[in-house]
């Protein structure tokens, strides 16, 4: 299975999967390229370090939205790896209906929260302000509607009476780090 990781920041997802290749796990699957939004993303060099492509790609427009132009090159791009999935790994991008339909049921995003609470993208602190007991991570198919897609797989974390905001965003990414090669893993066979 041929992947695409989409980032706009720190990467630390998508290292988590290149580690997770490289200490021999997906082994039904190719990482073609990592793409970014963002010219300085720390996930390009990421990529670059374990020997995957990575390339900016511009979406034309500052804020969470594309613009056409930026759209197309998003597609062509993408097209250009073949992929059979598309992984959004703290991609910081509303999808255009165009490309989500283009991509149907091949986009996958990971969300800090156990959807359907908490869209968007503060879901740690949102549930934190909140005072939930309970949250954790979710994997889910990408549609038109923001963090709406149907649910692959979540992972429960919970608030302990000592956590602060930075302890419970910590448990919250190592979460995410195992859920996400995971689903991947399961999606490949």
């Amino acid at each position: 299975m041929n992947i695409v990781i989409l980032a706009s920041g720190r990467g630390s997802n998508a290292k988590r999967i290149f580690e997770v290749k490289k200490s021999g796990g997906l082994k039904n699957v190719e990482i073609k390229a990592l793409l970014s939004d963002k010219e300085n993303a720390p996930a390009l060099k990421i990529a670059e370090d374990f020997g995957i492509e990575s390339k900016y790609v511009d979406v034309m427009r500052k804020g969470a939205f594309f613009n056409p132009e930026g759209t197309q090159n998003y597609i062509s791009t993408i097209d250009s790896y073949t992929p059979d999935l598309i992984v959004l790994a703290g991609f910081m991008r509303i999808l255009p209906v165009e490309f989500v339909e283009h991509y149907k049921d091949k986009i996958i995003n990971l969300h800090p929260s156990l959807l359907p609470s908490f869209k968007g993208k503060d879901g740690i602190k949102d549930a934190w302000d909140y005072g939930v007991k309970v949250s954790g991570c979710t994997v889910h198919y990408v549609n038109a509607e923001l963090d709406a897609g149907k649910i692959i797989a979540q992972k429960i974390v919970p608030i302990e009476e000592n956590d602060t905001l930075e302890s419970f965003e910590e448990k919250i990414h190592k979460a995410e780090h195992e859920l996400l090669p995971k689903v991947i893993e399961d999606l490949s066979k």
